[in-house]
């Protein structure tokens, strides 16, 4: 198996809600801030193959659905549809794909799935081979949003997935399309069932997983939030999401798991650290993937 980071459209957003109550003092010096007070953010996908024999996706990103007014409040950087253009260059297009994990319906994460906006055309559902495999709780979120979040959901985007057929909706630690390859983590801090994937990697000693990796989606968007204190202003529940955090990297750090990354602008991949005083931190990062072994 070979994996591919696969860039997908960057977005600039305010930086004090990417960083909750953190100061600007602080998280200034881990992404600098334009003159509108918006940082940069990669919205990173994660291409493997074969997985389980099986071409597979982890994520969108935001993609190019939004129209030029919109475009411009959300930060989006680029007109075009860069996802498409970085699968094509690691040698694939999105007809290849036949499964793609989505850790929740948040429009950053899940707007790939869209072809680009055009004018009068309706949206429409990118992707025509893959299995579209989603949380179960969180698929209940994204159809009956709360007011809070209702405007981070594209509204036409679950009936589109729902028509297409192909709708896998996950109920425990696995998923039909992917086997014993996949396990998923839940996390609720940020979004209800926020689903997190691991690729499997061999057993030790203990019979445990280890060595693999997995997609930290919004519960560590980036390097910055490693650190178990900080967390973003659209998280629900910040104190929930710091508890499960800190037991998340510590399962991590016990099984040597690697962490992905989708939306720092820098580093793809890392490994995480814990110094004496029991701070999280990142190792050996890797900026981009291209057909690189698990084992790598």
């Amino acid at each position: 198996m070979k994996l591919w980071s696969i860039m997908g459209n960057s977005q600039r957003l305010d930086g004090g809600a990417m960083f909750g109550n953190a100061p600007r003092t602080m998280w200034a010096k881990w992404l600098a801030p334009d003159a509108d007070n918006r940082v940069p953010l990669a919205c990173r996908t994660l291409l493997a193959s074969p997985l389980n024999g099986k071409v597979v996706l982890f994520e969108a990103g935001i993609g190019a659905f939004f129209d030029p007014k919109m475009r411009e409040r959300y930060g989006v950087v680029e007109e075009n549809h860069v996802l498409l253009e970085s699968l094509a260059k690691a040698g694939f297009s999105h007809e290849d794909v036949d499964v793609v994990v989505l850790s929740h319906l948040h429009f950053d994460h899940a707007g790939g799935l869209l072809a680009a906006w055009a004018d009068g055309a309706a949206p429409a559902l990118l992707f025509p081979n893959a299995t579209f495999v989603v949380g179960a709780e969180h698929w209940q979120r994204a159809q009956h949003p709360h007011p809070r979040d209702r405007a981070s959901f594209i509204p036409e985007l679950a009936g589109l997935l729902e028509a297409s057929g192909r709708l896998e909706i996950v109920q425990g630690d696995h998923c039909r399309a992917l086997g014993d390859s996949v396990r998923f983590h839940f996390s609720q801090g940020h979004t209800p069932g926020l689903m997190l994937a691991e690729i499997v990697g061999p057993t030790d000693a203990k019979g445990r997983p280890h060595g693999g990796l997995v997609f930290c989606a919004d519960l560590v968007p980036g390097r910055p939030w490693v650190h178990v204190p900080i967390t973003m202003g659209y998280d629900r529940y910040p104190e929930m999401l710091i508890d499960e955090k800190r037991a998340f990297l510590d399962d991590k750090l016990d099984r040597n798991v690697h962490l992905y990354f989708t939306h720092d602008p820098g580093c793809a991949l890392a490994q995480v650290t814990r110094d004496e005083k029991g701070k999280f931190a990142t190792t050996h990062e890797v900026a981009e993937l291209s057909a690189r072994s698990l084992a790598a």
